[in-house]
């Protein structure tokens, strides 16, 4: 065993982990090898103890058993069709609109949000259905790819999220608040994303021309039809998962089972069922879930070194000490998990920064549950960030190759949207009851 301060541990285990993602690793294996190697040479062989340990306690809890169900439950609704239902109603209403379609894909990514979870799916659906759409119309490759990057990613936050799931038992948080806290920033998200696109196409229409009005030409009777038949089974569903989870019938992971059953039903009332569907999809959902576990499991367990090592109280020492008293130390915050988008996928951030940041709100006088959302909302940026940037990658390998889209495009479109989530941190700094309101009001 060797000798070392807290302070020399602390980036030596930080600089590790972010030198291996550097050159290229898979988040999980630096975590886990500078986890282990930090732990032999600190504690000796009881090491292997802290790490069984805590890798026992993680895979063991209850709550993230919501996890595959709500992979599931996103990855069934994506067969089922509703998205292509959804996209031919509101075509016939809002397509007439400069910058119409890229609404609609924002609207449709909202909606997709409270039903699927997953930004992989929601960006895919999103990608295929609009992107093309909006290209053939004569729309700017930049706003079409912005469009569907962040309105693909509101699935990552408006609930049934799966980054909620996982950052409440990391922060002691209850899964269900967490779920209500999401619901009204994540739709002022959305209302800004599409201001900013009306804006936008009202002084340059050239880059989002409406649709011909004998393209849309369709009794309203028709047109409001085809609307109901498209919302009304995802809103049953939505009310079904998220309405027993706020009345307080059922907590996340039972009200997942539902959701997955659910879909399921959906499914085959659309006829998109078949046997080879269910076996695709269980085989995805235990393809995301098995990443999941395994990068969080490693994290964990390196956690628990960092935190025994007594680095933990150097990090929180670090922002307590911040300049500006506990606004300066929030900030710092906000700046760490920023800056840590840019490199770590979210999962790793949540499963390595949490433990370590949450103890600090109570220290500064926040509410853990504000506290925790904020750190959420941040993340969102993370999808959109280079060099790291899921989103971008997820439009870029969807997009097809004869549409043109170029990282450029894609990059250059999704710029304007990181802007306007950093206006979304700043509502809901100024106006915190965004986020507390609606848990307030829950059943116990």
């Amino acid at each position: 065993m060797i000798d070392l301060s807290p302070e020399v541990v602390t980036i030596i285990m930080l600089a590790g982990v972010l030198f291996g993602v550097l050159i290229g690793y898979p988040l999980a294996i630096p975590v886990g090898a500078v986890g282990l190697i930090m732990g032999y040479l600190l504690f000796g062989g009881a090491v292997f103890d802290l790490l069984y340990a805590r890798l026992f306690k993680l895979i063991h809890s209850y709550v993230l058993l919501a996890i595959p169900l709500f992979v599931f439950m996103g990855v069934m609704l994506e067969r089922s069709g509703i998205a292509e239902r959804m996209w031919d109603a509101l075509y016939l209403w809002l397509s007439g609109l400069r910058g119409g379609l890229a609404i609609i894909t924002v609207l449709i990514g909202t909606i997709l949000a409270a039903c699927v979870g997953i930004i992989g799916a929601s960006v895919t659906m999103l990608a295929i259905l609009a992107l093309p759409s909006m290209l053939k119309r004569g729309y700017s490759k930049s706003l079409a790819s912005g469009s569907v990057c962040a309105g693909g990613t509101l699935g990552i936050l408006i609930p049934p999220s799966i980054m909620l799931v996982i950052y409440g038992p990391m922060a002691g948080i209850s899964v269900g608040k967490l779920f209500m806290a999401a619901f009204i920033p994540g739709f002022v998200l959305s209302g800004l994303y599409i201001s900013y696109i009306t804006i936008r196409c009202y002084f340059q229409p050239k880059i989002a021309p409406a649709v011909p009005v004998e393209e849309r030409a369709v009794p309203l009777i028709k047109k409001t039809t085809m609307l109901l038949i498209s919302l009304v089974p995802p809103a049953i569903l939505i009310l079904a998962v998220l309405g027993s989870i706020f009345l307080g019938i059922a907590p996340p992971t039972e009200a997942a089972a539902v959701g997955a059953f659910a879909a399921t039903v959906l499914a085959i009332a659309y006829r998109r069922f078949s046997f080879e569907a269910l076996k695709e999809t269980a085989l995805r959902s235990l393809r995301v879930t098995s990443m999941i576990l395994l990068i969080g499991g490693l994290s964990f367990a390196y956690v628990g070194v960092f935190v025994g090592a007594g680095c933990g109280k150097v990090v929180e020492a670090v922002i307590l000490g911040a300049p500006g008293g506990r606004w300066g130390a929030f900030a710092m915050v906000m700046f760490i998990i920023f800056l840590l988008g840019f490199f770590i996928d979210w999962i790793g951030i949540i499963f390595i920064m949490v433990p370590i940041l949450a103890p600090i709100a109570p220290a500064l006088g926040f509410d853990p549950l504000w506290f925790g959302m904020m750190i959420i909302i941040n993340l969102q940026m993370s999808f959109m960030t280079p060099p790291f940037a899921s989103a971008i990658f997820y439009l870029r390998g969807s997009a097809a190759p004869e549409l043109g889209v170029t990282m450029g495009d894609i990059i250059r479109g999704v710029f304007p949207f990181v802007g306007l989530i950093m206006i979304g941190l700043g509502l809901c700094v100024a106006f915190p009851q965004l986020i507390l309101w609606l848990p307030s009001l829950m059943i116990k």
